[in-house]
């Protein structure tokens, strides 16, 4: 199946992404694993006319901003993202108009029509940067209460958050913690910005995705758990053999990052479809929120 699927990559002059979350053959048989805005970025340098992207909806949404001249695609249009069904532009507007003035950073796990009315994005791994890089001293965060918690014991500013969450992260108590560094009392706790602020509190080190990936690698610790969605633990243990890892609860686990298999991907590519498009009204103003962030970094 995965021969099958490079041969038909090939014929098609496609490249297929993979989210650090999905399933483990999704991930071996894409061309690039990684973080949402960091696929879509690496994708958009490429010569590729396809983008086959293994996510969710708002990945293949971002991906569509930041390549508008390539065919995205999705092969489960019904993989979503809860926290971005959170927020829509209209709730947006009105929330816009009760603090006039206020510049809004929204989380790039949002949809398209959000971060077109927004005047910048952030990733878990920059939203300190984007914030403390604004004159104005308060700030709107979108959709990601916790981390937009996060982020403000890391800055002076006042932010005002949206009553968004993870629901995967945010199941994650500091009870269920604890419980498990008591069984793995070596290990080093590493929670990613969408827990819970008690969560936090018990990590040694918070970081996105591609955040726990790079430390891992320069680390000379050999125990870890991991403190986000479990599919992460595939492409860490993968990228050090040496080390152990653990999940800080067994409940982190994704079921929209799981609907893509093997057989999807391969009837996407014959039938180039489901596919994603942004409307160019949007696309363009949203563009404009991810490119700001991309200019600071």
């Amino acid at each position: 199946m995965k021969d099958k699927i490079r041969k038909k990559l090939k014929e098609k002059n496609a490249i297929l992404l993979a989210h650090n979350y999905q399933p483990p053959d999704v991930q071996d048989v894409a061309d690039m694993c990684g973080d949402s805005l960091e696929l879509s970025i690496r994708a958009s340098k490429t010569d590729a006319d396809i983008i086959i992207f293994c996510g969710v909806h708002f990945m293949a949404e971002t991906a569509s901003i930041v390549s508008p001249d390539k065919t995205v695609l999705l092969p489960k249009m019904d993989a979503g993202c809860p926290m971005a069904d959170m927020i829509t532009p209209e709730a947006l507007l009105q929330k816009k108009q009760e603090i006039p003035n206020v510049p809004v950073v929204t989380y790039v796990n949002s949809p398209a029509s959000v971060k077109a009315l927004s005047d910048i994005c952030c990733t878990s791994a920059n939203a300190v940067k984007v914030v403390n890089s604004l004159t104005d001293q308060s700030v709107l965060m979108t959709p990601d209460k916790n981390l937009a918690l996060y982020t403000s014991e890391h800055t002076e500013k006042h932010v005002y958050y949206w009553e968004g969450y993870c629901p995967i992260h945010n199941n994650l108590t500091s009870e269920m913690l604890l419980s498990t560094k008591d069984k793995y009392p070596k290990a080093i706790v590493m929670a990613h910005p969408e827990c819970q602020p008690e969560v936090l509190a018990k990590a040694d080190i918070v970081l996105s995705t591609s955040g726990m990936l790079k430390h891992v690698a320069q680390s000379k610790e050999k125990e870890f758990i991991v403190a986000t969605e479990s599919g992460l633990i595939y492409p860490l243990q993968k990228e050090n053999p040496d080390k152990t890892f653990y999940p800080a609860s067994d409940i982190l686990i994704c079921s929209d990052m799981k609907k893509i298999t093997l057989n999807d991907i391969v009837n996407t590519i014959e039938s180039l479809s489901p596919e994603v498009r942004v409307p160019p009204d949007i696309q363009e103003r949203a563009r404009n929120a991810v490119e700001r962030m991309i200019e600071i970094f």
